[in-house]
């Protein structure tokens, strides 16, 4: 039986790529965001992955290995949504008492702690989002994951130790 070799995509064989399973990719994302907008980023953000990983692709998997990183790369913007949303709605007070100075003090956080989760590790990023968002345990992370508790509890104390180095406050 012969070993399947991975294989280098080259700019043209990514175009064809690009040009198959572009719209599919973007439905198939829209479907899960209903946002076209938003759709066609995540798309772009999955082929510019998939050109950032040409060298570990093989021929009969980048079908799927496409569809794998659009799924993720939604799952992870969610999550980031969902992290915004639960932080704004953290600060929501009512608007008779918030000034001009708040709104700017509190836009400016908002930009501040989306630069900072950006800077986390997509892992790591991953693992608090799982915690912090969905309420899961490091056990139960660590079931979807396909990692040891041990390796969770490594990627969220990398979150949170760059979050408190970013943003100045204990999580």
């Amino acid at each position: 039986m012969e070993k399947e070799t991975n294989i280098v995509l080259t700019s043209s064989e990514f175009k064809s790529l690009f040009e198959e399973y572009f719209k599919a990719i973007k439905n198939f994302i829209y479907f899960k965001v209903g946002d076209s907008g938003m759709a066609e980023d995540l798309a772009q953000d999955a082929f510019v992955k998939l050109w950032e990983n040409r060298g570990s692709i093989k021929k009969s998997t980048v079908k799927s290995y496409l569809y794998t990183i659009a799924n993720n790369t939604t799952i992870n913007q969610l999550k980031r949504n969902q992290l915004k949303y639960k932080f704004q709605g953290q600060l929501e007070v009512s608007s008779e008492f918030e000034n001009p100075e708040f709104q700017l003090i509190k836009k400016e956080y908002e930009i501040k702690l989306n630069d900072a989760l950006a800077k986390i590790p997509e892992g790591s990023r991953e693992v608090f989002l799982m915690n912090r968002i969905e309420g899961l345990k490091y056990k139960e992370i660590a079931e979807r994951l396909g990692l040891s508790v041990k390796a969770i509890e490594k990627r969220m104390s990398k979150a949170i130790y760059i979050l408190n180095e970013i943003l100045g406050v204990k999580l």
